[in-house]
Parts: C-alpha cells; structure tokens; sequence
C-alpha cells in the first residue's frame, strides 16, 4: 500500500486565513487568535488535551481521532516549530509543546540552518533542509511503512501543493472571517482541477472539507 502524505484538521476562517502575522514567543498565530480555528476540535471527547469527560460526539470528534490514525512520520516548517528567525542563537528552545509533545513520531523541521536533532519522550526533532520531494522521502523511510502527515503551516502546505506531493487534505472552515493573515488559499475551488472534494457540515458550524487526489 502507498505511504500517503496527509493533511489532517488543518484549520482555516471563512475567508482561508490559517494563522496570523507577526508570530512571536507569545503568540504562536501571530495576531490571530487560535481559539476562533480551532474551538471546534477543543469541544471534543477526543481532544488530547481534555482533562474531563465531556466532549462532544460525532463528526468532530471522528476527525479528531482520525489525525493519528496510521502517521509514522510528521513534516512541518520551521515557524510551526518556534518563533525564532535566521541561525539558531542557541539550542535550548524545543518547541511550543513542553517535555510531552503531541506528536509520537519523528518529526521533520524544514529550515535553512542546521540543528542537531533532539528526542523529547517519543518524538524526535530532525532540522532538515532540500526541496519538498527529498524532505518527503527522508519521512517517508522514517515513517516505516506509514502515511507522513504535513502538519503546516499554512506556507509549507502550499510548498508541497505546489510540488504536487498531497495526497489528502483535511480542512476544517470556521465560519469566521479574519480579513487579514497567512492565506491557505482564496477558495478551495483552486484546488479541484488536482483534487476531488467533499463538503461536510458540521452542527458545530464548521464546514469540513476532505480532499483526495483526482
């Protein structure tokens, strides 16, 4: 079976925004406030990081459960992994996620400045640079026979569109206009020459659309 290359419940506003500008220390989506993309996925049973019982059932949850579903591998850009710009001052930032990350697969930083690679429990951080097919095949074999996730952000999902290297797309629409930010697309109609696309509501007012290659 082929090792697909996933987007899982990347979320976006009405208007394609997927995060904001000027991201600092303290703001990892810039001037956007996560909540408004993501609350449908925080109401879920399934949230990883749910310290109760509740949560909602139904299609959110399926979808948030579905994200780890047969990953062995993630790749993502170097503004997901941290706020920090150019050669790395030092080596002690690891990440917005604490000694836990959420990840439990190897996971392919791309940047332009070489990092020695660290293991944080059972994830471990590889800094890579190349064009998008040569990161994919690095993941792909450390994936070991599993689907790789491209987990963002919104300009590394574009990178490896434009490559035509995505196999599936999960986007969850929040109803939601942000008027400004990092733009995943204009409509997701740019996408349906490659791609065949489902549109499914959801009652928590997010519009979820799941793509597979044509």
């Amino acid at each position: 079976m082929a090792q697909l290359l996933r987007v899982q419940n990347f979320s976006v506003s009405s208007d394609g925004i997927g995060a904001g500008e000027d991201q600092t220390l303290e703001r990892p989506f810039g001037h956007v406030d996560p909540g408004r993309l993501f609350a449908w996925a925080g109401a879920t049973a399934s949230w990883p990081m749910r310290t109760d019982s509740g949560g909602s059932r139904g299609l959110d949850d399926y979808l948030t459960r579905d994200y780890a579903r047969n990953i062995g591998a993630e790749i993502m850009g170097r503004n997901k992994f941290g706020p920090q710009r150019g050669p790395w001052k030092d080596h002690e930032w690891q990440g917005w996620w604490g000694d836990e990350p959420p990840f439990h697969t190897p996971v392919f930083v791309l940047t332009h400045h070489p990092r020695p690679s660290f293991t944080l429990s059972d994830t471990t951080f590889h800094f890579v640079a190349g064009d998008p097919a040569a990161v994919l095949a690095q993941a792909r074999e450390a994936a070991q026979g599993k689907d790789v996730r491209l987990g963002g952000g919104v300009s590394t999902i574009r990178q490896f569109l434009d490559a035509d290297l995505v196999d599936t797309l999960h986007v969850a629409v929040s109803p939601v206009a942000l008027g400004s930010g990092l733009r995943l697309w204009e409509s997701p109609d740019e996408l349906l020459d490659r791609f065949h696309l489902d549109v499914v509501p959801s009652s928590s007012g997010v519009t979820h659309h799941l793509f597979w290659r044509r």
